[in-house]
């Protein structure tokens, strides 16, 4: 079995009404985006008005062209946001239940899969690596079909 690459980068995040003189700061960032296969859309699901920060970004791959890249949303610090919302009377059942529900209504929401991880904690990481090699190697039949019986 051989060895298959692939270039992860990482970008600078949207900013809200983004000015138009500045996108030109942000071209090569723009380009990367426009040319990715995969996106890795990173939320701080601990953030009050995470929502409104995931329909930013949204409204601006649509303006780019790229609002139909394959995406991952990944919700990190979910350690912070069980702070935040649970109290000690939830039982470990109903915490993962609540989680659960808020996957579900994310993918319902922006039909992406996604993932809810704690980089701090690495909680959920190694859920966060097989969620995006499958869907590298997804992306990899479709591009190059003739090799899949390769891997």
């Amino acid at each position: 079995m051989g060895y298959h690459a692939f270039l992860l980068s990482d970008t600078v995040g949207f900013i809200r009404k983004l000015p138009h003189h500045l996108i030109e700061s942000f071209k090569s960032t723009l380009d990367e985006v426009r040319e990715s296969d995969i996106l890795v859309h990173v939320v701080d699901i601990s953030h009050p008005q995470h929502e409104d920060q995931i329909r930013t970004v949204q409204n601006t791959l649509n303006e780019l062209g790229a609002g139909d890249r394959t995406t991952l949303m990944v919700f990190n610090k979910v350690d912070l946001y069980r702070d935040k919302y649970f109290d000690d009377y939830l039982d470990d059942g109903t915490k993962k239940e609540i989680m659960e529900e808020i996957k579900d209504k994310f993918n319902n929401m922006f039909n992406f899969p996604n993932v809810l991880i704690s980089a701090t904690n690495k909680e959920n990481i190694d859920q966060l690596r097989e969620t995006l090699r499958a869907m590298i190697i997804e992306e990899y039949k479709v591009r190059y079909p003739f090799q899949v019986k390769s891997w």
